[in-house]
């Protein structure tokens, strides 16, 4: 496994940008800024509520919770990793936020508060992580309260832009194998990045035990003309602590010196044009 990627905070600082150039990772964080405000909008917020960040990470929408409202509500940063938790701390020990915060170090398969205790369960990019998606989903469920709130933004990266759409055939020599690997792997029902869709999430929702839900999916277009450093960056960053880099997923296929020549060849073709990539992304509301 990568040792760039040694656990969560530096993953979220570091290791998640280390394939953008300064320009892609400025465009990046723009657009995380309008997730936020996107998520925040959704949940209707107001004052004296209870507000849970799971999967806090670095604390984007907890924190945008403390622009809006101070401390005017009551916030808890929750995270089944104690250094997204300490990252978090650090930052509000720096801002003049000191009460009606609380750190919570829990699983979101198993949320340490009491049934009916949140008016809001804030989430973003964290269902990806998780394996049993449908568990997840009955204990946010739980820790509301009648008429509370969960919104989220998650990624739906089974339905990414696959190299092998990137390529023309004769431009890897063996690409009908890639492409079917590729295929496997992007379809694993036993890996929390790719094993679900918008309408499986909806479903969750709905056998969890939530109404009115909305899984509202927006398709985000990228243009841009990759460098080889970039390609290089694409085959060896994991997508997360304890996942997998996109190499190391090939090489569970093929052997090193087959997977690259494929990376190899990856980069003359595509370091060559501009190339477009499509990723849908999921903004999701539902009531207890």
């Amino acid at each position: 496994m990568s040792d760039i990627c040694k656990n969560w905070s530096t993953w979220l600082k570091k290791t998640r940008f280390s394939y953008m150039d300064e320009n892609q990772i400025q465009q990046t964080l723009n657009w995380l800024t309008n997730i936020k405000n996107i998520v925040l909008d959704m949940a209707d917020l107001k004052e004296n509520q209870k507000v849970a960040d799971f999967g806090c990470g670095s604390g984007l929408l907890g924190f945008g919770v403390l622009e809006r409202f101070e401390d005017k509500i009551e916030l808890i940063f929750s995270d089944k990793f104690q250094d997204c938790l300490d990252e978090c701390e650090n930052i509000l020990n720096n801002s003049k936020i000191k009460s009606n915060v609380k750190f919570l170090k829990s699983d979101i398969l198993d949320i340490k508060l009491k049934n009916d205790f949140l008016d809001r369960a804030l989430t973003r990019s964290v269902l990806v992580h998780v394996l049993d998606k449908q568990q997840a989903f009955s204990e946010l469920f739980r820790v509301l309260k009648p008429n509370g709130m969960y919104c989220a933004f998650e990624p739906i990266i089974s339905q990414n832009t696959r190299y092998y759409e990137l390529l023309i055939p004769d431009e890897a020599s063996d690409y009908f194998d890639f492409k079917k690997a590729e295929m496997e792997f992007m379809t694993n029902l036993n890996d929390p990045l790719v094993n679900f869709s918008a309408q499986s999430l909806d479903l969750n929702m709905q056998m969890a035990g939530f109404n009115n839900v909305v899984v509202n999916v927006q398709k985000v277009v990228s243009k841009y003309s990759p460098t080889i450093e970039t390609i290089e960056n694409w085959f060896i960053t994991p997508p997360a602590p304890n996942q997998k880099t996109m190499k190391e997923r090939f090489m569970e296929y093929f052997d090193e010196n087959k997977v690259n020549k494929y990376i190899e060849e990856v980069k003359f073709a595509l370091s060559k044009r501009e190339i477009r990539v499509c990723s849908d992304t999921a903004l999701i509301r539902a009531i207890k």
